[in-house]
């Protein structure tokens, strides 16, 4: 009578496992979900479900955005908010990333500082608007100031987390070495806070442009906010729903500049590297 089977050889007996990839699947599940999405706001607004002059439908509000393309009113409207997002985003990077890395490379930094920071943070950059307008008045320099105060917090919180997320032991070695604090930095530090600094840099980048926009809307200075704010005054629904979703192209095209600046910079990060199936 044969002799039972080893585990080893049964386990050889098992026929392989097949792990089928495909590269763009996620770009593919993303437009399913954006076009499932889409169709429920038709049969919502088809329905009457809700009134049209308060929802109008998707395939109005596309052809009103495709019209909107063709006008230069429309693009200065985005240049405008555009601009202000990209001049607030430099000084919150010049601004967050230095002082993030010294608060998490020097505990005392830190400890005198840590009042500071957890007392502003959790304010709303929006609720500064009296504020600015007092010290600004209705002007980009407003819109500036309210996108780096909301968003500044997250990206320094984030460096400073990097900076202390250092190995010990590497630590260690690189003062046996006899390395100075600038060549620690630049050899330990930065490779360890990169990562962070880069996900930090994505959160503060959405930050600041949902800032930017509501700052124009309530302030009137010139951008989709305030395009938003005129055509809802003027009733023509449909071109504020345009405008709303520009707003939110916009914080797509963002995040995906951010993410591909992230793989291309950090592909020696693990973050970086494609997961390898089970």
């Amino acid at each position: 009578m044969a002799s039972a089977l080893s585990e080893e050889e049964v386990l050889g007996m098992r026929s392989p496992q097949i792990h089928v990839t495909f590269r763009g699947a996620p770009v593919v599940l993303g437009l399913a979900g954006v076009a499932l999405a889409l169709a429920g706001w038709e049969v919502v607004a088809r329905t009457a479900l809700v009134s049209a002059s308060d929802l109008p439908s998707a395939s109005l509000v596309a052809g009103e955005l495709v019209r909107q393309v063709g006008r230069p009113a429309f693009w200065a409207g985005v240049g405008a908010t555009m601009t202000q997002w990209g001049i607030g985003m430099l000084i919150t990077v010049a601004v967050a990333v230095p002082a993030g890395l010294l608060m998490g490379s020097v505990e005392a930094v830190w400890r005198a500082l840590r009042p500071v920071v957890e007392f502003l943070r959790p304010v709303p950059g929006m609720a500064l608007i009296p504020l600015t307008v007092l010290l600004w008045g209705l002007s980009t320099a407003s819109v500036v100031f309210l996108i780096v105060f909301g968003s500044v917090w997250s990206l320094a919180v984030a460096a400073m987390y990097g900076a202390r997320n250092v190995d010990e032991g590497a630590r260690d070695t690189a003062r046996s070495y006899g390395l100075s604090r600038l060549e620690r930095v630049r050899w330990l530090v930065l490779p360890s806070a990169l990562p962070f600094i880069a996900t930090g840099l994505r959160v503060a980048s959405a930050t600041a442009l949902i800032i930017a926009i509501g700052a124009e809307l309530v302030i009137g200075v010139a951008g989709l906010g305030h395009d938003m704010a005129i055509a809802q005054t003027a009733g023509d629904v449909v071109h504020m729903y345009a405008l709303i979703v520009m707003s939110g192209i916009l914080g797509i095209a963002v995040h995906l500049v951010f993410s591909g600046v992230e793989r291309r910079f950090l592909r020696w990060h693990q973050s970086q590297r494609p997961a390898v199936p089970a």
